[in-house]
């Protein structure tokens, strides 16, 4: 019988890399789970069911709240794991989980959520947050140097690398030089059920990082004079609350009940950032609602925009400013008629996680030499 381990960055959160965790986990309810440090009881049932390892990361102070500043030693604390006794390790990462070290005879398959962001492109969107200067802003450039030296170099440990979507694997051979294989992530569709339901707000789940623009959206629907909840939580918190007008309402992060409630009652899903691919807009459409989206990224890959000659399932704006998302808005306002809850449904299922299953089990055993006996 083989011996298997899932390594994932960090658990701290149930956000989209920690969805796509719980439906590879179906497929090996026995395997071992390492990660950099690991909250109790901030991830699911599921998750937490498992033997759960982690790094030295886990003793450092106020690795909860500040576990961002201990990013110089993640390179080295993920390759401290030993996996000697598993015979298939899988890594899910958008960080440094793709950088363990493995032996030879062990096959490592990797799921990329993305290049890691704060080494590449989206490097000064991070940093520039924090308001370096001077001799710290000098050191933060090698230390990213070294950071992406790293990064190509631990992609070359990897065996079968796959990608979230085609967004994720064309930054990845830019980056890097390998090529990948893509499969979309798993989308809980039976769970996000369609509704008819409008009660007047436009509504955003995610983590609050730089890179997902919230605050465009804010400012887009203050102008307007719509209203907006705003579910998640993150290192733009405060900023962006400090930003708020009345007619925004943040939630923090809520049960996954209260989150399908919300996403059944709004008007339409907004998307102001590019994303590597939005499983959280997906599960909007899921429910037969229509996303308003920046038309980059992996969103041109999971939404039909109203231009197509297909059942639109969004509408697109196309410059990263918040005149673009209000003009979006408008758009989708004025054509509010052309959107199907049916056919906007029709499309999320091509997402589902039935369909994320299928296609991982097929990767898994097309790579092995003794293909895995897999059922979930």
């Amino acid at each position: 019988m083989r011996k298997i381990a899932v390594v994932h960055d960090w658990l701290n959160g149930m956000r989209g890399g920690e969805k796509v965790l719980e439906s590879v986990l179906q497929l090996f309810p026995s395997a071992d789970l390492y990660c950099l440090f690991h909250v109790p009881e901030s991830v699911s049932t599921e998750i937490e069911s498992h033997r759960i390892y982690h790094s030295f990361i886990q003793y450092l102070p106020g690795v909860k709240s500040f576990y961002r500043y201990y990013l110089p030693l993640f390179p080295a604390a993920i390759e401290r794991f030993n996996f000697k006794e598993y015979d298939l390790v899988i890594s899910l990462s958008h960080c440094v989980a793709k950088g363990i070290i493995t032996p030879p005879e062990t096959h490592h398959v990797s799921y990329i959520f993305t290049p890691m962001r704060y080494a590449w492109d989206m490097a000064w969107e991070y940093f520039e947050n924090e308001k370096i200067s001077g001799v710290n802003r000098v050191l933060t450039s090698l230390f990213l140097n070294y950071l992406r030296m790293w990064d190509i170099t631990s992609m070359q440990r990897i065996d079968t690398p796959v990608s979230i979507s085609g967004f994720v694997a064309k930054r990845l051979k830019k980056y890097t030089g390998i090529d990948s294989a893509v499969i979309y992530p798993p989308v809980d569709t039976d769970y996000f059920a369609i509704s008819r339901k409008d009660n007047g707000y436009y509504l955003i789940v995610s983590a609050f990082a730089p890179y997902k623009m919230i605050e465009h959206a804010m400012e887009a629907v203050s102008r307007l004079g719509k209203n907006l909840i705003i579910v998640g939580s993150g290192q733009m918190e405060k900023n962006l609350k400090r930003m708020a007008s009345k007619n925004i309402e943040f939630t923090g992060w809520i049960p996954r009940e209260r989150v399908l409630e919300l996403m059944q009652g709004c008007t339409a899903f907004l998307l102001p950032g590019q994303e590597d691919f939005g499983i959280a807009a997906l599960e909007a459409q899921s429910c037969g609602k229509p996303v308003i989206a920046l038309g980059k990224g992996g969103a041109l890959e999971t939404i039909i925009p109203l231009e197509s000659p297909y059942s639109p399932t969004g509408v697109f704006f196309y410059a990263p400013y918040p005149d673009s998302l209000a003009e979006g808005i408008r758009t989708f306002e004025k054509n509010r008629d052309k959107f199907d809850p049916s056919k906007i449904r029709e499309h999320a299922l091509r997402f589902s996680s039935k369909r994320f299953l299928t296609e991982f089990k097929n990767c898994l055993n097309k790579v092995l030499k003794d293909p895995l006996l897999l059922y979930a």
